[in-house]
């Protein structure tokens, strides 16, 4: 039964990763991100293989850290869509975009710190891990098939990665 649920799972992924990277740039960003969010949701799940029991105590915590996360994500991109060239600003202002940079860097690690401390509360330590795992290997894959869809080893003239190696 498990691994029908598993094989449901990667199906409903690829489905949607499917899906999702067919609409048009712009096109209801909302959809397109709950699109994304449910395929981080379906991945996850499978590296952790939660329980019923694990996965009810840990989602809400889960969506916690991940709604602070974004947040200070989205404070960065702001600030730096706001910066102009380098070479452009004077030596205070790149001294505070550095500034900022660490600062963010510090926030988001302090945000780590305290839900690493929730998660090792419900989850036994190796799920603890294996999550961080998962995290990295979900953008992993999904920036893969960002590349593929848009082509741009061509486009920007980097060889694709090594089959089964290190990216």
């Amino acid at each position: 039964m498990k691994l029908l649920q598993q094989i449901s799972f990667t199906a409903f992924a690829i489905l949607l990763v499917t899906t999702s990277f067919g609409q048009k740039p712009k096109a209801d960003k909302k959809a397109h991100k709950e699109k994304i969010q449910a395929m981080k949701i379906g991945y996850i799940t499978e590296k952790l293989d939660l329980s019923s029991k694990e996965a009810e105590a840990f989602w809400p915590i889960y969506n916690e850290f991940d709604a602070k996360m974004d947040e200070a994500r989205k404070f960065m991109r702001k600030t730096h869509k706001k910066e102009e060239s380098i070479d452009d600003m004077t030596n205070a202002e790149v001294e505070r975009m550095i500034e900022d940079i660490n600062n963010m860097r510090q926030k988001e690690l302090d945000i780590l710190k305290e839900y690493n401390i929730k998660f090792k509360a419900i989850l036994p330590i190796k799920k603890v891990a294996k999550l961080h795992k998962a995290e990295h290997g979900f953008k992993r894959e999904l920036l893969k098939k960002l590349r593929v869809k848009k082509g741009s080893h061509n486009d920007l003239n980097i060889p694709p990665p090594p089959p089964g190696g290190r990216h």
